[in-house]
């Protein structure tokens, strides 16, 4: 489902993607973790065109997103394909991004409707049915300010999944979150999770990780310096970085 090959991304003199290579099959979770810093985002984000690369490969669900050519220069596929390619990924922030003005339900029809020319009926019948999935179905009249940290980001994730994305990218998605809310969002990755939903969750929370992801991967400085099953790398990562990190956050 998603094909990253040898990423490299630098701003002015700070390179930060240094190679990195990652493959997530359909139906897996897979966990990057690692320091501040240390390009997790920035490699997220690369994937949905969020940024571009300096130089490497991608490919979502096999289409080539963009490549490398023999001049070494990176070249995108045209923006028409660009965009379909894009369009198969949804992304949850860590800071909602919702829109103030517009309630929960409008929250979650607007782009189906005005991106892909969903009818009204339907994008409502959707948001809905998503409302009720993440259970804030109370909810579709509330404005973003009358809700909690964590209804607004199951708010976010029903919003992306109304996009019916092929792959699910959730960046960082409690780290703004009270601990006392954190489950309520984790609970619905789990379940998204439990229908295979292809995703990639840049996290800090080891035990999701743990539970939850098939493959964790750990980035240090621009690097993706080890990727193993969930299992073998919590009982050992393979590299003396990744021990050092897991010590200390266990």
């Amino acid at each position: 489902m998603i094909e990253a090959q040898a990423l490299r991304k630098r701003y002015g003199a700070n390179e930060v993607l240094r190679g990195v290579s990652l493959t997530v099959r359909r139906g897996e979770v897979a966990a990057i973790i690692g320091p501040s810093g240390s390009g997790k985002s920035t490699f997220l984000r690369c994937l949905n065109h969020l940024e571009t690369i300096d130089s490497g490969a991608i490919a979502i669900e096999g289409e080539p997103l963009v490549a490398t050519d023999a001049a070494g220069r990176c070249v995108y596929v045209p923006d028409l394909q660009l965009r379909r390619i894009c369009a198969k990924t949804g992304m949850v922030f860590q800071h909602f991004n919702l829109f103030p003005h517009l309630t929960v339900l409008e929250n979650l029809i607007e782009a189906p409707m005005v991106v892909q020319g969903v009818p009204r009926a339907e994008a409502v019948a959707r948001a809905e049915a998503l409302l009720d999935k993440v259970g804030l179905a109370p909810k579709r009249d509330s404005y973003p300010a009358r809700l909690s940290g964590g209804q607004k980001q199951r708010v976010a994730i029903a919003r992306a999944l109304a996009m019916q994305p092929a792959i699910m990218l959730f960046d960082e998605p409690t780290s703004a979150l009270d601990p006392e809310l954190t489950g309520e969002v984790l609970r619905t990755m789990r379940e998204l999770a439990e229908e295979r939903m292809t995703m990639l969750v840049v996290t800090h929370e080891m035990g999701f990780a743990r539970e939850v992801a098939h493959t964790v991967a750990f980035m240090d400085q621009g690097e993706l310096v080890a990727a193993r099953p969930a299992r073998e790398f919590f009982a050992d990562p393979g590299h003396e970085r990744a021990r050092a990190f897991l010590n200390h956050m266990l």
